[in-house]
C-alpha cells in the first residue's frame, strides 16, 4: 500500500478518474479543512463544532463557493467544474436543490482534483475563500 500522505498522481493519471470519484475525495478533503479550521479556531464542545461544521459542509454553502470560485480559477479548473457539474448521477439532493447539489458536487471534484495531483499550494488558497465566504 502506497503511503497515504504522497498521494500525488501525474495530470494524465488524474485524467483517468471519474468526476464523482474526484467528487467523493474532495468532499472528504473539504470537510477535513473545514474541521481543521473549527477546531484551531474554537474552543468548545465537539457538538456545537459539528453543528458549525453543518453549517459549511452542505450543498446549499458550497453552491455559493462555486459562484465565488469561478471569479478566481484558471480555465482548466472550470472546465474541470463544468465536466463534474454535468455528469449523470443517481444521487438526489437531500436538502438542497438540484442545481445547488450539481454546483456543490462540482467543487468537491475540483478539491479533489486539486489534492490528488498534490496542488497543496493551490488547494489551500482556494479552500481559504471556503471560510470567507
Amino acid at each position: 500500500m502506497e503511503n497515504f500522505f504522497d498521494n500525488t498522481l501525474s495530470a494524465e493519471e488524474t485524467l483517468n478518474i471519474s468526476t464523482l470519484n474526484l467528487a467523493f475525495i474532495g468532499d472528504a478533503v473539504f470537510t477535513l479543512f473545514i474541521r481543521d479550521h473549527l477546531v484551531k479556531s474554537f474552543d468548545t464542545k465537539s457538538g456545537d463544532l459539528t453543528k458549525r461544521c453543518a453549517k459549511y459542509c452542505c450543498a446549499g454553502y458550497q453552491s455559493k463557493l462555486y459562484e465565488k470560485l469561478k471569479e478566481v480559477i484558471t480555465q482548466d479548473e472550470m472546465e474541470l467544474m463544468k465536466r463534474v457539474r454535468n455528469c449523470k448521477t443517481n444521487q438526489k439532493a437531500k436538502n438542497a436543490s438540484l442545481s445547488d447539489y450539481r454546483r456543490a458536487t462540482a467543487v468537491e471534484g475540483l478539491i479533489g482534483w486539486l489534492y490528488l495531483r498534490g496542488e497543496r499550494e493551490r488547494l489551500k488558497e482556494l479552500l481559504d475563500l471556503a471560510i470567507k465566504t
